[in-house]
Parts: structure tokens; sequence; C-alpha cells
């Protein structure tokens, strides 16, 4: 995407966080979005809290600027009950707001953009005088925001599911067409399903989200242990750089019959999702990378949130749902044979999947902020 520098460098404000609780998704959109925003000219700040799990270091590394907000020791989220994810923020709305303008001090924030659960109308109303622009990235449509622009990815979703969420004048985005995926997914979408044409399927990728708290990898791969699988089988298994099982998980993939790798802060998922076969994971932001490259995947909800994405994905025919029951080995072991010997039911699952996003969401979102801070795309 070549965006023509603006005439000054518009300064872009992100407040998001990641977490063990949180996982990993938020950060990793935001910074999409800024290094595309970036690339025009702007200056991109990041505002996040020191939670357990943050990814402050690698938003660092990126190249931006990171505000640091305190873990607080006496917080309370008493006052925000009625947000099913107030927990996430670690302290109550108000003083997140009052930490976050003082982290924009005097310099003008041209665009607000607030990717996080546990924030609503009243903290957005409360920062709304500190900046021009005020977007709201969001997956839920369960509670009112004061925004200017709206952006939920989710397979399924329709404008009118904010319609007495936001104000009137606040233009909606909505559907994965506008999934904010790094331009690798693009570039790589092509050659991924044309490979798939040919290839037969021997590649499993498990990618089971930036945390994977509940240790939902390891048994997977004690699942797959049970596989009549080929023997030039290959698995690469994904995990964030602050996911807690890591090390149990990469002892028991030393244990498997098969070439087993265990990889941590993957700078080019396309390019390893553009030469799987078949992919086993969560139903979180990583669903639109999948799609962008046609990759079949087996789906596992990992939170309530995911539920909703994951029954869309199976109805549209890019996935499978395997439930985490008392009897997942067993269903687990019969999808995934099943699959992995028909080759004409991957591709009509790859075809499916990428019928649901193409990979070139981020531009056109960064081209909508590019229209409204009056810089040419």
């Amino acid at each position: 995407m070549n965006l023509m520098s603006p005439p000054h460098r518009h300064r872009i404000l992100f407040r998001t966080d990641a977490s063990i609780d949180i996982g990993t998704g938020h950060v990793m959109r935001c910074l999409t979005l800024a290094d595309m925003l970036a690339e025009a000219g702007c200056e991109c700040h990041f505002v996040c809290r020191v939670h357990q799990g943050n990814l402050i270091d690698l938003i660092r590394q990126r190249g931006y600027a990171v505000t640091e907000l305190p873990q607080e020791a006496e917080a309370t989220t008493e006052g925000d009950r009625d947000l099913t994810h107030a927990h996430w923020l670690g302290v109550d709305w108000p003083m997140d707001a009052r930490q976050t303008i003082a982290a924009i001090d005097d310099a003008p924030v041209d665009c607000l953009i607030v990717d996080h659960y546990a924030l609503d109308i009243r903290w957005e109303r409360f920062v709304r005088s500190s900046c021009r622009y005020l977007m709201v990235l969001d997956d839920l449509a369960d509670r009112e925001h004061e925004c200017d622009l709206l952006l939920d990815q989710s397979l399924g979703r329709v404008a009118t599911d904010y319609q007495t969420l936001v104000p009137s004048h606040c233009q909606i985005l909505v559907g994965p067409q506008f999934a904010l995926l790094r331009p690798q997914f693009a570039g790589r979408r092509a050659y991924s399903l044309a490979r798939r044409q040919e290839a037969a399927p021997r590649r499993l990728m498990v990618t089971l989200g930036g945390v994977d708290k509940e240790n939902v990898t390891e048994r997977v791969l004690n699942a797959l242990e049970r596989c009549a699988l080929p023997n030039d089988t290959e698995i690469t298994v994904v995990m964030g750089q602050h996911a807690p099982w890591a090390d149990a998980v990469r002892e028991k993939a030393a244990q498997l019959p098969w070439k087993t790798r265990v990889m941590s802060n993957v700078d080019d998922m396309a390019s390893l999702m553009s030469e799987a076969d078949l992919a086993i994971g969560a139903a979180g932001s990583t669903s639109w990378e999948r799609c962008a490259v046609g990759l079949p995947t087996i789906l596992m909800v990992l939170a309530e949130n995911q539920r909703e994405v994951a029954q869309k994905l199976a109805v549209e025919g890019a996935a499978r749902i395997i439930e985490l029951g008392t009897d997942f080995d067993s269903a687990f072991v019969g999808v995934v044979e099943s699959i992995m010997r028909n080759k004409t039911a991957l591709g009509t699952m790859s075809e499916r999947a990428a019928t649901i996003c193409n990979g070139e969401g981020g531009s056109l979102v960064a081209r909508q902020i590019a229209d409204r801070l009056h810089f040419r795309v």
C-alpha cells in the first residue's frame, strides 16, 4: 500500500492491552494498522497497561513509543460490573481515562484508536475532547460507544447491530473484508491457493492463540499422537512469547513420531500458513489470517466470545468445530484422520475460507482514516 505522506505528521494514539487473560490479538491488530499509518507518515504512539503477559517490548521493537500505565495494587472495577470484561482493565474506567489523557499530554492527537472490551461510551466521552477523531475496534456489539468510526471485523456482523450503540454520524465498517491483516497475507494468497490444488496434504499447523492459558495446545498434541497420519507428516506449533505452557508443549512435541517444531515470536505467519494444509486453531483474530490464504481449519472455542465466529465459519464450510468436552480425543482423531485423507474436502474448505477474507482489509481501513485526516491514499 502506497500512501502519500501527509503534509504534517499526524499523531495517532492507540489504547489497547495484552495480558494472560486478554490474549495478544488486540495489540497485534493495532500494530498492523499502526504499520500502515506509519508508512503513510503518521506518528503512532501506544498506551498500554503493564499487565502480566503484556506486549510492550514487542511494540517498542516494532518501532513505536509506548506510555506504560502502572498496575494498581488497590485497583477496583466495582463500578463497572455491567461490563462483562471490566476486570481486563485492571483499574476502574475513570482512572484509566485520566491516565490516558495524561499520556496524551499537550500534544494534539488527530485520531485516538481504542481496542479494549473493558472500555465503553463513558470512557470515550471522558477523553473525547483530547482528540480530533475517535475510532473504536470492537467484536462484541454489547455496549455503547462514542466514536466517529467503528470497526468490527466479525463474520456475519451487520451495521445495524451497532445502530443503537453509536452516534448517528459514526461510520461503521463491518465484516472480515475489513480484517486488519499484515500485507504479507494478501501477498501470499495467490501462491497459497494455487499450492493447495497440487500438494498432497501432510503439513499440520497448531496455533491456539498467543497465550493459551489453559494449555489446550498440549491436549491437541496428545490427541494427535493417537491419529493414524502418514510418516512424512510435519507439524508446526506456534505459540506466543508469554505462553505459560511453552516448555510442556516443547517436551510433548519432542515425543511425537512425526517431525514437529515449536515456534514463538513468529514474524511471518503468512508464509507458515500458506505452507500448511490444515490448521488446528482458535476462533480468534487468526481466523481471518487463515481465510486470507485459504487454510482449512479445525476450530477450538477457547473463550465464549469466540463461539459465534466459530459457528459462522463452520456454516460457511471454512472450518470444523471440535468441542473441548470429555469426548474430545475420539472426536478429534476422527475429524483429523477423515479430513487429512480427503483432498477434495480440504480443497472445498480452502475455497470457502478464501471467499471470506482476501487480506486487503487493513488497506481499506487505513484509507478511511486517511480520508478523515485529509491526506491522500
